[in-house]
């Protein structure tokens, strides 16, 4: 349709912000609210708290200082004064004209130079004058005013926008089709769509403006309920459509009960007895699995995996386990040959991976197309063309964030072959909240408890310049017959080619140095003494693992068995340094994080991880988790830089506090929020217009319910004319939106 302000060339610029429609226009809600209804007067001021403020522009400058060049702009009521100064603004120079009238909204600070106030770095607007006819000055002044963020610089700023929707939202009156069943709305209590939109945008008299700040009105709660109500139903039917498909009844006889006992190394906690009764059950349904097992570091989800693996072979299917990394695939084979070896049936295995030879590749490819191979293990490899089995019963995905969530359907069948169960796997803890809307199309197991034996890990953070305490504890290590990881950030230099680089990306670095506190040593530190001399590696930049590994091995470290691992060696050469550490004909193994996940050293006790400030919250408990697998007190040591951010600040705090991985999991989502979870924004999640699923959690459960609810009615609740507008506006959500999977 036609939206007033909104020419080709205006059109191409909110298209490039993902505006195509008038829908979406209506959509791109407030991201927040100033209270201009009743805005404060100079004399009411008070330093400390939060204010908007309107007043008249008695002039402005920009001041070049030492530092930073700053813009200072004075605003007056009467006798009275503000000071509003912004950093690095050269950009405002000439922007504000003396006499006009500019609204602002900051905190309110005391000035040295006088009795008056002052506000730093405020948002602020220029008002519409006298000359503006009464509409643009009735959405701009004696209201709560909607402010949006821009869409295309200047020319599409609050003020425009302001006026774009509104009278967007006029054309429309009466004419906004609801999109959700009126029994459903009246039974949740939420207001119609139309009504939802016009009080978001712009708020009625009487309005709670801490409701509107926290996006918890009646307005905002229908809108973001719609949104995650639409994908939790796409979700809902993708799973209800996964279930009619042809899948394979696996049975469960006395035979297959007998494969799994023999290959139990230990006795299974509860947590896995549940979930392997979980996936059983799904394996014995006609229905394909579609299942995620979940669990933290070290909570045995692979001999979960391997005993599901055991029931689809016994029934004379194969099976394949898909890992991200040749080292881990490679530690999966090993560990699968190791227990597989307890088996009388002895199933015969193959490893396929990118780096084998043409010659083995061909061999491999021959064996699974001809069923002689039961067990596959690989990585990327196994989803090539090339590669076709015979009767494939079960598919394993581990690390399923670093696929992509398509890419685990795409182990290929041959035609007119039921569907496999599908498993996939995770050692990262997984917030509920997130799961729900990234892993909703599956079923959920968990595994929280960890195997009888593990011991806790002692976490402790060291400045950097107490490296020589740390470097004497590792070598009582050694002496003690126990091994120890270093890590560090990137491979060699400062090259920006290195995978291993997976910095958390949160903030500039602070620019405090560490607190002096740190160099005291409290008690119950684990290193006590007085604080050294900072290292000029500290001093230069961030450190390398192979500068390192020269530097210990010839220093601190000297006479110790020091072996280095990362990214860019081959394969080969990663797995014969692996074997060695566990061997333990390697003390210190000096790496990056391809160590990160899988490898199971039982004898390492200590975790040293340098420039721990610069690591994200799940990456640095993935890598705790690398020790602490054996009986020995282990140890986990958070190294860090003179710099360390707010936010660096809060993750180093949370790893010393808890080994628990579902809590730290919790606040890596809430520091990072959705779309940065995984490291990635190409995890699956859906770019949400409205919701937010940290801060609507209960909406999100709630929608899950709902949709649910939904799909299962029969039409008790919903009309055939709203069931109609809900398949219509799913299928544009989930296409056009999301594009995650088709909906018809």
């Amino acid at each position: 349709m036609y939206v007033r302000g909104v020419g080709p060339r205006v059109a191409q610029m909110l298209a490039a912000k993902g505006i195509q429609t008038a829908e979406d226009l209506l959509y791109h809600l407030p991201f927040r609210y100033e209270d201009r209804q009743n805005p404060r007067s100079l004399d009411e001021l008070k330093a400390g708290e939060v204010a908007s403020v309107i007043a008249e522009v008695r002039g402005s400058a920009l001041l070049r200082t030492r530092r930073a060049p700053l813009f200072e702009l004075t605003l007056g009521q009467g006798r009275l004064a503000l000071k509003c100064i912004w950093f690095h603004a050269p950009y405002l120079e000439g922007k504000f004209q003396p006499g006009q009238a500019v609204a602002v909204y900051g905190k309110v600070e005391p000035s040295r130079s006088s009795s008056n106030l002052k506000m730093i770095q405020p948002q602020f607007e220029v008002l519409p004058d006298e000359g503006d006819d009464a509409e643009t000055r009735l959405l701009e002044v004696g209201r709560i005013t909607p402010v949006y963020e821009s869409l295309g610089g200047s020319r599409l700023a609050s003020r425009w926008q302001r006026r774009t929707i509104f009278n967007l939202l006029e054309s429309l009156r009466g004419a906004i089709p609801e999109c959700l069943p009126r029994a459903l709305l009246e039974r949740l209590g939420l207001p119609d769509r139309e009504t939802a939109l016009r009080a978001a945008h712009f708020p009625p008299e009487g309005t709670t403006f801490a409701q509107l700040q926290s996006f918890s009105t009646p307005a905002h709660r229908r809108l973001i309920f719609e949104e995650l109500f639409f994908l939790e139903l796409g979700l809902e039917l993708k799973r209800r459509r996964m279930k009619e498909r042809a899948g394979i009844a696996f049975a469960a006889t006395d035979k297959v009960r007998e494969a799994l006992r023999e290959v139990l190394p230990f006795h299974p906690t509860t947590a896995q007895k549940r979930a392997l009764g979980e996936i059983v059950a799904d394996m014995r349904a006609a229905s394909p699995m579609r299942r995620l097992l979940q669990g933290d570091v070290g909570s045995g989800k692979t001999i979960v995996a391997l005993q599901a693996m055991l029931v689809a072979m016994e029934n004379g299917y194969q099976a394949a386990l898909m890992a991200p990394t040749e080292i881990l695939a490679t530690q999966h084979f090993l560990a699968a040959r190791k227990l597989l070896e307890k088996s009388s049936r002895k199933p015969r295995m193959v490893l396929l991976t990118g780096s084998l030879d043409d010659d083995r590749k061909r061999m491999s490819r021959g064996l699974i197309n001809r069923g002689e191979a039961q067990l596959v293990i690989g990585t990327h490899a196994l989803i090539e063309e090339k590669v076709e089995f015979d009767r494939l019963g079960l598919v394993v995905v581990d690390e399923q964030h670093r696929f992509g969530v398509l890419q685990r359907f795409r182990l290929m069948k041959k035609p007119n072959q039921p569907e496999p169960d599908v498993l996939v796997m995770t050692a990262t803890p997984i917030p509920r909240t997130l799961a729900l809307s990234l892993y909703g199309d599956l079923d959920l197991s968990v595994l929280d408890e960890l195997p009888p034996g593990r011991t806790p890990i002692v976490t402790r953070r060291i400045p950097d310049e107490r490296a020589a305490e740390v470097w004497d504890f590792v070598r009582k290590q050694v002496a003690q017959k126990r091994q120890v990881y270093v890590v560090y950030p990137v491979i060699e230099g400062t090259h920006d080619d290195q995978p291993e680089i997976d910095f958390s990306r949160d903030e500039p670095m602070a620019v405090e140095p560490a607190r002096k506190s740190a160099k005291r040593g409290k008690t119950g530190h684990l290193f006590p003494k007085a604080a050294q001399e900072a290292s000029p590696e500290a001093k230069s930049g961030l450190k390398s693992a192979v500068e390192m590994h020269e530097k210990l091995s010839s220093g601190p470290l000297a006479g110790l068995r020091v072996g280095l691992i990362h990214g860019r060696l081959d394969a080969d050469e990663k797995e014969v340094i692996m074997r060695r550490f566990q061997r333990g004909e390697i003390d210190v193994l000096v790496a990056t994080t391809v160590i990160e996940v899988g490898v199971d050293v039982p004898n390492a006790t200590v975790m040293v991880i340098e420039h721990a400030e610069r690591f994200g919250l799940a990456q640095l408990h993935q890598l705790r988790g690398r020790v602490g697998r054996g009986a020995a007190k282990s140890y986990c040591i958070l190294m860090t830089g003179p710099r360390v951010s707010p936010l660096a600040e809060e993750r180093l705090n949370a790893m010393v506090r808890t080994q628990d991985g579902f809590e730290l999991a919790e606040l890596d989502l809430a520091i990072r929020g959705p779309g940065e979870f995984f490291g990635t924004r190409q995890a699956g999640i859906p770019e949400f217009r409205v919701a937010n699923i940290v801060r609507d959690r209960q909406l999100l459960e709630l929608a899950k319910q709902e949709a649910a609810r939904f799909t299962a009615d029969s039409g008790s609740e919903a009309t055939e004319v709203e069931r109609a507008r809900v398949r219509a506006q799913l299928k544009d959500t989930w296409q056009r939106r999301y594009g995650l999977v088709e909906v018809g």
